[in-house]
């Protein structure tokens, strides 16, 4: 394996974030248990579809790792998966590309 910046094996270390900072670290897990317990309004799987797509957005190859796994864990499959990926891509462009309004706006203002 390539060395790469993220290791694979660190995300083995995330529930050890409360050792500098107990209370906000454990408040965190709390939080985030709640969020992805149980069926509510959305599916465990449709938490963790939009989970896989807001880690993409975010970039965090830990939680890309992470997300993959617990959706096929939960039933999605890899069509679905992409689908997912490529629905955050395109909020990701589009919210890139709105910025371009400001540019324009900019530009016009410079032209004056």
């Amino acid at each position: 394996m390539a060395d790469t910046y993220f290791n694979p094996d660190d995300l083995k270390k995330f529930g050890k974030i409360t050792e500098f900072q107990e209370e906000m670290g454990s408040q965190f897990f709390q939080w985030y248990n709640t969020v992805f317990k149980g069926d509510t309004a959305l599916t465990e799987r449709e938490k963790c579809l939009i989970a896989l797509a807001v880690s993409h957005t975010v970039q965090c190859p830990y939680c890309i790792d992470a997300y993959t796994s617990s959706c096929l864990e939960k039933g999605a499959d890899e069509e679905q998966m992409m689908e997912a990926v490529h629905v955050a891509a395109a909020i990701k462009s589009g919210s890139s590309l709105v910025y371009g309004v400001q540019m324009m706006n900019h530009t016009k203002n410079l032209s004056m």
